[in-house]
């Protein structure tokens, strides 16, 4: 009887430490997806979280038709993508997946795509350029102490030039941010301004202030949160614009935008957050790099 407790301990030991299976979707982009989804690859397989496969689409422009994913091996999809329509049966088959409680990701300009796409656009709860106005949703600000939704007329998306900044908390109670600094420093990286969409944000989970001296929008932005969308976990985070060459990535090398990258995906696949906060972890005044994309064995 010991025997056989031990080794089912042993087997739900080895089934709870089995990597999340995840697919990055990347292959067209406003932004060099060429290296980042290496680096996103790279971030979460060297936690040893992670194992991740790609879904590489055709170049812009060329025939889509093939681009048909099966989503039912992942718990977690990541989305890099920001190009042409993908075929009906892939975004019928990736609505399927979000409904019946799949993981999704949005990361940095997946949020630019699909403006037309209804569910799309409520699964990334806010979205940018790609001709959005108005009629996408209101923006979506922090302002007296609430997120404010603003219905006034204008563009979808916009940005100054990359420049350093603070990520300031607003739900520090979320497993994702919970222990994390209220307050960080960022390194160089665009910021997201005047965003639209449904905004049904579920947990604002970090803003920073838009300042109009860099070509901001002079609002304090919602860069990090989670996203209403029926029993799907999904985590949107707006950081990480990548850099020209894998080693040349500030801000996707920034050690809060890879542990929060992680932290938002575990959450987005099982629920749960089981990692440790980092020593490494930058600070309100010091911004740290993982340069290799993983955390520094002492």
């Amino acid at each position: 009887m010991l025997l056989l407790l031990s080794v089912v301990l042993i087997a739900c030991s080895m089934s709870a430490r089995k990597p999340i299976k995840t697919l990055i979707i990347t292959g067209q982009n406003n932004h060099n997806w060429q290296v980042s989804h290496l680096v996103l690859r790279d971030i979460l397989e060297n936690s040893g979280l992670f194992t991740v496969d790609f879904a590489i689409s055709p170049e812009k422009g060329q025939d889509m038709s093939n681009f048909i994913i099966n989503f039912k091996p992942y718990q977690l999809v990541v989305l890099d993508y920001n190009g042409d329509e993908w075929p009906q049966l892939t975004k019928t088959r990736f609505e399927e997946y979000a409904q019946k409680g799949g993981g999704i990701i949005v990361y940095h300009a997946a949020d630019n795509s699909f403006p037309h796409w209804e569910e799309f656009n409520k699964i990334c709860a806010l979205g940018g350029w790609e001709g959005r106005n108005e009629n996408a949703g209101p923006y979506a600000y922090w302002s007296d102490g609430e997120l404010t939704k603003d219905f006034s007329p204008g563009i979808g998306g916009a940005h100054g030039s990359q420049h350093e900044y603070i990520l300031i908390g607003r739900d520090g109670e979320h497993p994702i941010v919970n222990g994390l600094p209220n307050r960080w420093a960022h390194a160089k990286d665009e910021l997201y301004g005047l965003m639209r969409g449904p905004a049904n944000i579920a947990s604002l989970l970090y803003t920073s202030f838009s300042d109009k001296s860099v070509g901001g929008s002079g609002r304090e932005e919602p860069l990090i949160f989670t996203v209403d969308y029926g029993k799907t976990r999904i985590f949107h985070t707006m950081l990480g614009h990548c850099g020209p060459t894998y080693q040349d990535n500030p801000a996707m090398q920034c050690t809060g935008f890879q542990v929060t990258l992680l932290r938002g995906a575990e959450w987005a696949a099982t629920g749960k957050v089981t990692q440790k906060v980092p020593k490494d972890f930058p600070t309100s005044s010091f911004i740290t790099y993982r340069f290799d994309y993983k955390e520094a064995v002492e």
